[in-house]
């Protein structure tokens, strides 16, 4: 995974950065936070420019956004409770979360798109309930480019930096990728071995 990321930055460029940032958001075990810190990185050799490098980051995240916003309004509300009713363990939900989450995005749906950017695997998922409650298309590219802006300014600035501080920095890049996806694969595992439907009482 960390070397296909390294090819794909150092032999496509900005293209590299738009095609992993959009993957990233389609699947969210590519980390963002590695991308865009090979991406700072880039910046202190001088590889890249910050500001375009941002912008062509945050096009890429909010095209995948718009994947799952798309496939969301597709399958609708309703549709979606065979599917978790059958299969809420492997999505770690039950049917009275999605419902409490549908609630909340129809009183909060921007702020919650706008927050859940600087959430990982939250930042991609939530555009999936934003689509099925059909919120307002332009609202949600722009709350998703607004939130994608600031965490992606932050993490690329953060490599930008430590790209001038320390030599030889793509050495540590590898181990701090498999760390970053090994933590969100055990987190995800932990979920699905603990996660037990919640009890509905009908009065």
């Amino acid at each position: 995974m960390t070397d296909f990321i390294l090819n794909l930055i150092q032999g496509w460029g900005y293209m590299g950065i738009f095609i992993l940032m959009f993957l990233e958001n389609v699947f969210p075990p590519i980390p963002s936070e590695v991308i865009m810190g090979l991406g700072g990185i880039g910046v202190a050799k001088g590889h890249f420019e910050f500001r375009t490098l941002v912008a062509v980051a945050v096009a890429g995240t909010t095209a995948g956004n718009w994947v799952w916003y798309g496939i969301g309004r597709w399958i609708g509300y309703q549709r979606l409770k065979p599917f978790i009713d059958r299969h809420g363990r492997w999505l770690t939900l039950d049917w009275g979360e999605v419902e409490k989450l549908h609630n909340w995005f129809l009183k909060y749906g921007p702020g919650i798109v706008f927050v859940a950017r600087f959430m990982p695997v939250a930042r991609t998922m939530v555009s999936l309930p934003a689509g099925m409650v059909k919120m307002n298309q332009a609202k949600f590219l722009a709350w998703t480019a607004a939130g994608s802006t600031i965490w992606i300014s932050a993490l690329a600035g953060a490599g930008n930096w430590f790209g001038r501080q320390f030599a030889n920095l793509d050495a540590f890049v590898g181990p701090v990728a498999l760390v970053a996806i090994g933590s969100l694969v055990l987190l995800y595992l932990y979920r699905v071995m603990t996660w037990k439907p919640k009890t509905r009482v009908d009065h």
